[in-house]
């Protein structure tokens, strides 16, 4: 699979793409001798433009998560090409934090490795904390946090380096009602100035807040977003 770096590419050409992925193929193989392989994608196509918040929905098992990793650069395709411009923050639904750290050390780690200095990685955790309501445990572990405290902090983490791209699957498990909607307040803010969001999503009703909507069938790719009622009017189009 070719990949285009956020080094490598050319952010002075024009285009708004941040993340385009042609014909992306996958197969998940079995360590069971005589059993079946499984096919999950199958020349899917997608992109994403800055300013957009697009949901990817689809069928339980139809290739989300998996197309969402390719996306990130965790997983590789077995065929097809992906580009990427710009910076990518990155919200799994499990996540990826270390039971033994305190979230104050967290922030510290992950900031370190976006190359992030002491002072800018202080202020966003201090933004993001009072933003997303988890002041008060910065001095807990990981491991002591409730599940909706901890996906705020991994929330956090996939914010705090001011991404280009933030790709997010179902980032709000475990949020009370109000965050739920603080996170919809951040999600509009960073689309506004220009970040493209790409969201799995489950919920119907947030259909309205989604400028496009991608559902994975058979392997597939397809936007259904005219297909949709209600669907967001913050002013994308689609030739942008």
């Amino acid at each position: 699979m070719e990949t285009t770096t956020a080094q490598e590419a050319d952010r002075g050409s024009g285009s708004d793409v941040l993340i385009r992925a042609e014909g992306i193929e996958k197969t998940y193989g079995s360590r069971v001798p005589f059993t079946r392989t499984v096919p999950v994608l199958h020349g899917a196509d997608i992109e994403l433009r800055a300013g957009e918040i697009v949901g990817i929905v689809g069928g339980n098992g139809s290739g989300k998560s998996t197309l969402m990793n390719i996306l990130v650069g965790i997983l590789d395709a077995d065929s097809g090409t992906i580009e990427r411009t710009g910076t990518v923050g990155w919200c799994p639904q499990e996540s990826l934090l270390y039971d033994r750290l305190t979230v104050d050390e967290t922030f510290r780690l992950f900031g370190s490795g976006y190359g992030m200095s002491r002072e800018e990685i202080d202020e966003s955790k201090t933004r993001l904390a009072e933003r997303l309501g988890f002041e008060q445990y910065l001095d807990y572990r990981v491991d002591q946090l409730s599940g909706g405290n901890r996906q705020k902090v991994n929330l956090g983490i996939a914010l705090m380096h001011d991404p280009d791209v933030l790709l997010l699957d179902e980032p709000y498990t475990g949020f009370d009602w109000e965050t739920y909607l603080q996170f919809w307040d951040i999600a509009e803010e960073l689309a506004d100035d220009g970040v493209g969001i790409a969201m799995i999503s489950h919920l119907i009703e947030e259909r309205s807040r989604l400028d496009r909507i991608y559902e994975l069938r058979d392997g597939v790719v397809h936007d259904v977003t005219d297909d949709e009622t209600g669907t967001s009017d913050r002013g994308v189009s689609d030739d942008a």
